[in-house]
């Protein structure tokens, strides 16, 4: 399989869907095209998640909360929801034949009034999506096609 495009997607576009976007280009650049946004974006990266991926050593430059309305060109094969209202909001027409699969998270950023809760939330929010990342990699080097990496990712979401 050549190089796939994931556009993850959250309502606010400042925590859990840009982790993966910045997870997703650090680990798996040469295998993924990867962008994400919000359906109601919000005017900033909510900082812990900044902090979070610096903790981790994962770039964050170019990061930026943005509206899905930005990315009429990207045409992806995959749209990964990874919060519930994303998940129950009707997908922009652009985004085509593009298949869409839902990975619950928790919000991490709720949690910021117990910093260690908080903290401790982000870091799990981060090993998930790493773990995924890597297996969406491994899966495309094994030459899976679109149908199976559809099946891959939405085992991904009950895995972890």
């Amino acid at each position: 399989m050549n190089l796939i495009k994931i556009l993850y997607i959250c309502t606010h576009n400042r925590c859990r869907s840009i982790l993966a976007e910045a997870i997703t280009k650090h680990y798996a650049a040469d295998k993924i095209l990867v962008a994400s946004a919000g359906s109601v974006p919000a005017d900033f990266v909510h900082p812990l998640t900044l902090a979070s991926l610096h903790r981790h050593g994962i770039p964050i430059a170019g990061l930026h909360s943005k509206s899905w309305d930005e990315l009429h060109g990207f045409a992806p094969d995959f749209v990964i929801t990874v919060c519930d209202n994303a998940a129950a909001e009707p997908c922009p027409l652009w985004f085509g034949d593009a298949i869409v699969v839902h990975w619950g998270l928790s919000d991490p950023s709720e949690l910021a009034a117990d910093k260690l809760a908080c903290l401790i939330a982000f870091d799990i929010i981060v090993a998930t999506l790493k773990k995924r990342v890597m297996l969406i990699q491994d899966s495309i080097l094994a030459n899976i096609d679109l149908a199976g990496m559809e099946v891959v990712l939405r085992n991904l979401a009950e895995e972890f």
